[in-house]
């Protein structure tokens, strides 16, 4: 009998790469615990994911899908997370709030991977997870080589639960290697318990033991029931499975086919017999145990009738429209499948609602009823770093009000987002993970918020200095009746180290320029810094007023303003204009398959390639740390996805400015020269 205290509600999300079939175990998950009839394809756009539509034409999913069900009698929230790896983002917030993740796998050894990422990240968090090796129907790798690939990819232990029954060539069942039983697939039904072939038995028994034996390095007793040749007992290992998965000490594999619900039942059963509940993924979280409504959001949505909804967990107490949490009106508590919310009264512990016009409330905050913030929470992951932008400007100057909104709201629901407004340059501009997910950015600025805008590639902020130093006089006299205008000046101008920036200082005597009027000299200089004669801003200069005369009367700090300008726009054409480009420090993450390709790429972008080593971390990856031109990192991502199964990236931080000299200089000068003038 299923005890009271096992039906509270708990939730899984899924998540695996791209084509590994995440969606079509979502739909079969939910048409066995009631939530959904129908099978689930991305492909056809039959997909309770694919409320978004973006799925539709990518064949992916690409938004984060929520429902419910219920396996006997135990309630159950499942969460479909995008497998593209330019929208994981939403895949890692969901994560952190789960009460297990189910990894999702194909079983073909070379793509598995691209499921490191994943791993790593949930053994960062310490959060539960199963892996799930689906289209085990198209399998052709023995599983005994699936499973030394992912080991060779997880710093935890894992343990093969399960292992495939055949006839020929095609898997019909499998064998619980806790139990040993074996069960075969039915279309449409669950699994039915059959003998163990005697051609597995063999296979099996060894499967076991190595089961058994990797449970036994946390468990004492089992230990000493293998050494005396004992048979432990099952719900022994049962209790050791649960405790251990718990706490993210070792990490269940289990076998199926999403498409054809092959193994669905048994990760059901699996799930609910060793998954924690909520109070143990609020204690992972950091959440407090006090006599309080806590809720914490794991993404956020504006949609076109209901407004602003908050996702959340709930951690404790009850939740209920109207409530007040964080000094907010609670305006309305949904509960979630798909693209649908549907209103409801309340929602417990462990539920996954949807909140409703929390204005004031971002992704990651954790909302109380009594408005006090908690103490001792875990940090919520980091944003995913920008690895690719687009400038982009409406195509009628009366939609940019408009513009600035929806990209808030847009930029409010997806935390791989980033609009930046670039004032040196006049640019507005957008950072994302891809080409593939600004594109879908701007599609849905035009099907949501029909706004149409143009795109271009992001200026580069180059820079230009000098190559000697040279002094200049420079007088500004006019007269025009009245008082005139006379400010009268000598400068050195000296080029400075890289990075050193700009420096003024004066070095007059005997009054030559009165004191009240040096600080509009150094205004008149720094004027003419914004643009220099290659058109860009000028650094790396040291001026020096040495010298000058004023009039008693015509003297003003206008004119000698002018007089400072005046003297650098002569001088700085002795000194001989240098070009420069921001170098970029980038780190490049890429499995080891691709290495040796990108340090050809690296090499092929103008780049530097300061050294290479394991990640620390992550079994069967490099990282790469070169010196590449900000001007070379447009299509960087793009290449280096193509190179590594869509899996590697890349972090980048400015680091210096560089010189830029031949075609390239020349064609940068030309293009400066050509916008200035346009």
């Amino acid at each position: 009998m299923i005890q009271k205290s096992e039906t509270r509600p708990r939730c899984a999300v899924i998540v695996g790469p791209y084509l590994s079939g995440k969606t079509s175990l979502f739909g079969a998950l939910l048409q066995a615990t009631g939530g959904r009839r129908s099978r689930e394809n991305t492909a056809d756009g039959s997909a309770i994911g694919d409320h978004g539509g973006d799925g539709r034409k990518r064949s992916a999913t690409s938004v984060l899908s929520v429902a419910s069900g219920t396996f006997l009698d135990q309630p159950w929230t499942f969460i479909d997370t995008p497998g593209l790896a330019d929208f994981v983002q939403d895949a890692r917030d969901a994560c952190t709030i789960a009460d297990i993740v189910i990894v999702v796998v194909e079983p073909e050894p070379s793509k598995l991977p691209a499921v490191t990422p994943f791993l790593y990240f949930l053994d960062q968090y310490k959060i539960p997870h199963v892996i799930f090796i689906n289209k085990m129907d198209q399998a052709t790798a023995p599983v005994g080589d699936l499973l030394a690939s992912l080991q060779a990819i997880s710093s935890r232990p894992l343990v093969l639960r399960q292992v495939p029954t055949r006839e020929g060539e095609t898997i019909t069942g499998y064998i619980d290697l806790v139990s040993e039983r074996a069960y075969r697939y039915q279309e449409g039904a669950p699994s039915a318990l059959v003998e163990i072939p005697k051609t597995d038995s063999d296979l099996s028994a060894e499967a076991r033991n190595t089961l058994l034996e990797t449970i036994a390095d946390f468990d004492d007793a089992i230990l000493e029931q293998l050494l005396e040749d004992q048979r432990p007992d099952d719900s022994d290992i049962y209790q050791n499975f649960a405790a251990n998965l718990q706490t993210d000490a070792l990490v269940p594999v289990l076998l199926g086919a999403g498409l054809l619900d092959h193994g669905v039942q048994r990760l059901l059963k699996t799930l609910r017999h060793e998954a924690p509940f909520a109070d143990v993924a609020a204690d992972r979280r950091g959440i407090d145990a006090v006599d309080d409504v806590i809720v914490e959001v794991f993404k956020t949505l504006h949609m076109a009738h209901t407004g602003k909804l908050s996702l959340a967990r709930v951690w404790r107490g009850v939740v209920r429209d109207g409530m007040h949490l964080n000094n907010q009106r609670v305006a309305g508590v949904h509960s979630l499948c798909g693209g649908k919310a549907n209103r409801c009264d309340r929602a417990e512990i462990g539920q996954v609602v949807a909140l409703g016009h929390l204005e004031e409330t971002a992704t990651g905050a954790v909302l109380t009823a009594s408005g006090q913030v908690l103490n001792h929470r875990l940090p919520w992951p980091e944003a995913m770093p920008p690895m690719f932008a687009l400038a982009i400007h409406t195509q009628n100057h009366n939609d940019e009000v408009k513009l600035s909104a929806a990209l808030h709201k847009l930029a409010d629901e997806d935390r791989a987002l980033q609009v930046e407004h670039n004032k040196e340059l006049s640019e507005l501009v957008l950072h994302g993970q891809s080409d593939n997910h600004l594109s879908m950015v701007l599609e849905r600025l035009q099907k949501r918020f029909n706004l149409s805008v143009d795109t271009a590639v992001p200026q580069v902020a180059y820079r230009e200095t000098i190559a000697q130093p040279a002094e200049q006089h420079a007088r500004h006299k006019k007269q025009s009746g009245g008082h005139g205008q006379f400010g009268d000046v000598v400068i050195t101008i000296a080029p400075q180290p890289r990075g050193a920036g700009f420096d003024f200082s004066s070095a007059v005597t005997g009054g030559a320029v009165p004191r009240n009027f040096i600080p509009a000299v150094e205004d008149g200089v720094k004027d003419f810094l914004t643009r220099g004669p290659l058109g860009f801003p000028v650094v790396d200069i040291a001026v020096t007023l040495t010298d000058g005369s004023h009039h008693s009367v015509d003297s003003s700090e206008m004119a000698f303003r002018m007089a400072g300008r005046l003297a650098m726009s002569e001088g700085i054409a002795k000194c001989g204009s240098v070009l420069l480009e921001p170098i970029e420090r980038v780190e490049i993450s890429t499995p080891i398959t691709a290495t040796a390709r990108m340090q050809r790429l690296i090499s092929g972008h103008r780049g530097q390639v300061l050294g290479y080593e394991m990640k620390p971390g992550w079994s069967g990856w490099d990282v790469f740390t070169a010196f590449i031109p900000a001007a070379e990192m447009h299509q960087l991502i793009i290449e280096i996805w193509a190179l590594s199964q869509g899996v590697g990236f890349f972090r980048r931080q400015f680091d210096h400015m560089a010189e830029l000299q031949g075609r390239e200089r020349a064609a940068v000068v030309e293009a400066r020269q050509a916008y200035i003038g346009a």
